[in-house]
């Protein structure tokens, strides 16, 4: 039996090829749709290259009501039998409705290290902070803004000139790393919350994932 996964983009979509090519179809996974809220989304043209189902979700097509919108993308999901929803540049708040509709099953990667700097914008909080230090989260989603348990985070260290746009290579470079992992993690059973603390997450892993 594979591990059906779905990747919900809204741009580029650099960590949905990132999936694609480190983790569809290796190991019992398999990406098997990916949602956009924009019809444009580059993702969207990555996603049928690899011959995986697409759909788009805009909020304008339902009378810009947003929760309705995700009762829709939620039902869509459902269909596929997910194990995983991966929000991967989603820029979107999802509702708090599709949020427990998923519970436990919804992941996003962040670039920075929370909880410091959540939510948009992060890089450039982070460097007008003048930080020395800056990386990439994946996390479980929950109701609030970037405050689900951490699952993965990597640093690296900024020199003092750092720009946003050198900070931005480093910061997808490791991205593409993490968030692949971080599904072959769940794939294989490695992720846990800790059931005395709610805030942390356990990994179990194994030295083949």
């Amino acid at each position: 039996m594979s591990f059906r996964v779905a990747v919900l983009v809204s741009g580029e979509g650099s960590n949905l090829q990132a999936i694609l090519d480190k983790v569809h179809g290796r190991g019992g996974v398999e990406v098997v749709c990916v949602g956009s809220n924009r019809a444009t989304a580059r993702g969207l043209e990555r996603a049928q290259a690899a011959g995986v189902e697409t759909a788009v979700f805009d909020a304008a097509e339902h009378g810009g009501d947003r929760a309705e919108r995700d009762r829709v993308l939620g039902d869509w999901l459902d269909a596929h039998g997910l194990d995983l929803v991966v929000l991967a540049g989603f820029m979107e708040i999802l509702s708090p409705e599709f949020i427990r509709r998923f519970q436990g099953r919804i992941i996003n990667v962040h670039p920075s290290l929370l909880p410091a700097f959540r939510g948009i914008h992060a890089i450039e909080q982070a460097l007008e902070h003048g930080v020395r230090v800056a990386g990439v989260t994946v996390h479980f989603v929950d109701e609030g803004v970037d405050s689900g348990p951490i699952i993965l985070q990597q640093a690296f260290e900024l020199p003092y000139s750092a720009d946003v746009e050198a900070t931005e290579e480093s910061v997808h470079a490791i991205e593409h790393e993490l968030l692949p992992r971080a599904v072959r993690l769940f794939a294989s059973g490695a992720v846990r919350i800790d059931p005395e603390n709610p805030r942390r997450v356990l990994i179990e892993e194994r030295a083949d994932v």
